[in-house]
């Protein structure tokens, strides 16, 4: 086996390794699980997650899913709750602590400390035996074999483990929530995810130049419209309704079937029926009608006038794409 093949036999294992460790989490299940979604689901306060090491890791991102989907989460390092920020929890907030081994010295200083304070506690642990195991009011199972770690050391497949059975937490309080991909749009306004489940076609084509021509204006004009507005393209309009649009692409095709165009006007070029959008319509129907038709722009309606233009580098732009 040469040294690249070597590589790749190591990746794999590594893979097959941690995906079999998933898999049998589904089998530590029990009704601790679902008691302690009950709990976190029920309770007026937030979920304080707590760890240590490569567990503090996993911690965060539990912390920073279960708020972006609609569950107060607040992380508290596990060492430096022993030294002033235990002020973090609350009367009412749930802890969770994430152990693999549940014996590690903060974690022995710190049960007792959110013990005495009436909190309740749900341990995270591959050792449900363990001190903090045995003191947890629910115990979510994690149990590992074997890391992927050759010298069995490192944290890889402890923590997958760990944070495949918080995004478990997780989804399953989300549908509890009935939370909605309306509201997971309020809880990421910046990002391209957000921007798809809000961004309207209107909020897009209102920062655009608006090119309109009547059925009779001169070829001239026309190019010099499409020109200005920078879209490569102009809707034909009649009484603000639109019947026509004229592309950069129709403005060839005429030069090459024609030598004098002086005579021509809008109406003789102009592609009919073009294809429209409203602009309530999301910004990612959008793109969706752009690509089915093989087409850069939409012309956008308002109330059934002529509103403007949404282009396909604006959907970039706003990161739709």
């Amino acid at each position: 086996m040469n040294y690249k093949d070597s590589i790749i036999n190591t990746a794999k294992q590594t893979i097959e390794m941690e995906s079999q460790s998933i898999s049998n989490l589904s089998n530590l299940l029990n009704s601790d699980f679902s008691d302690a979604v009950e709990l976190i689901y029920k309770s007026k306060g937030r979920v304080i997650i707590t760890g240590i090491g490569k567990s503090a890791i996993i911690a965060n991102k539990i912390v920073a899913t279960l708020n972006s989907t609609g569950t107060p989460s607040v992380f508290m390092h596990a060492a430096d709750a022993i030294h002033g920020d235990l002020g973090l929890i609350l009367k009412d907030d749930v802890v969770i602590c994430i152990s693999k081994s549940g014996n590690t010295p903060e974690i022995k200083v710190l049960v007792p400390l959110i013990k005495s304070a009436k909190n309740k506690m749900i341990a995270l642990t591959g050792n449900k035996d363990s001190f903090l195991g045995l003191n947890a009011d629910y115990v979510l199972n994690t149990y590992v074999e074997k890391e992927a770690c050759p010298n069995n050391l490192a944290p890889t497949t402890s923590t997958t483990a760990q944070l495949v059975m918080g995004d478990a937490l997780a989804v399953c309080l989300l549908e509890l929530r009935g939370f909605s991909s309306n509201d997971f749009a309020k809880y990421h306004p910046g990002g391209a995810l957000g921007k798809k489940l809000y961004l309207r076609v209107q909020d897009i084509s209102s920062a655009n130049e608006k090119p309109e021509v009547s059925s009779n204006t001169g070829i001239k004009e026309v190019i010099i419209e499409i020109s200005e507005k920078m879209l490569g393209v102009t809707a034909v309009i009649e009484n603000d309704k639109v019947i026509g649009i004229i592309t950069d692409g129709d403005l060839r095709r005429m030069l090459s079937k024609s030598d004098d165009f002086t005579l021509l006007t809008a109406k003789d070029i102009m592609s009919k029926n073009p294809k429209l959008i409203d602009a309530e319509a999301m910004a990612v129907d959008a793109l969706e009608v752009m690509e089915t038709n093989g087409i850069s722009q939409l012309l956008v309606e308002d109330n059934g006038k002529y509103a403007g233009v949404v282009h396909l580098h604006d959907l970039i732009k706003e990161g739709i794409i």
